[in-house]
């Protein structure tokens, strides 16, 4: 995970909850994604034009922005996928500073929510095979579970166990 805390950027990247006067900056996030193809045919965006509604309502969910040099350079969020289940959404870093530990931060604070909230596993999903994103979900240790074809495109799906089932020897 070291690597990440080498890019030059690293320190002066702040992740903080989403407030209403972001919303321009993740919704522009957000259609960079989806024309690169990041998109499942079937989204309809209802979460990204009411982020507040989606996330905020429940003390079980939220989003987050992550700010860099005074704008808003990446995004994520927590959803309540099912009782101990949580799914993180929306994983987004603006192009130009892929690589630069703003996707780490990101999912360095979905996944310590995840924990405080008590969830016991993750998932999430994407339609991109290779690049950062992957970097980040191997540097976290999430687990490929299986790949889906919609709409012509491959949906990668991913998860990860908060949670360890004691080996018999540490029982004893």
């Amino acid at each position: 995970m070291s690597e990440s805390h080498h890019s030059p950027i690293w320190d002066q990247i702040t992740v903080r909850t989403y407030e209403p006067s972001d919303q321009q900056a993740v919704a522009w996030l957000y259609e960079r994604g989806r024309l690169a193809g990041q998109e499942q045919p079937n989204d309809t965006a209802a979460d990204i034009d009411n982020i507040h509604q989606a996330y905020l309502t429940n003390e079980r969910a939220h989003f987050w922005v992550a700010v860099y040099e005074g704008r808003i350079v990446g995004m994520v969020g927590v959803a309540e996928d099912e009782p101990n289940l949580a799914e993180i959404r929306r994983l987004r870093v603006q192009p130009e500073l892929r690589g630069q530990g703003v996707g780490f931060k990101l999912m360095e604070t979905a996944l310590g929510f995840c924990n405080h909230h008590g969830y016991l596993k993750v998932v999430l999903d994407t339609a991109f095979e290779q690049g950062s994103a992957m970097d980040i979900f191997d540097k976290f240790a999430f687990q490929h579970n299986r790949t889906r074809t919609i709409g012509g495109k491959d949906l990668l799906e991913f998860y990860l166990d908060l949670y360890r089932e004691p080996r018999a020897e540490e029982t004893e």
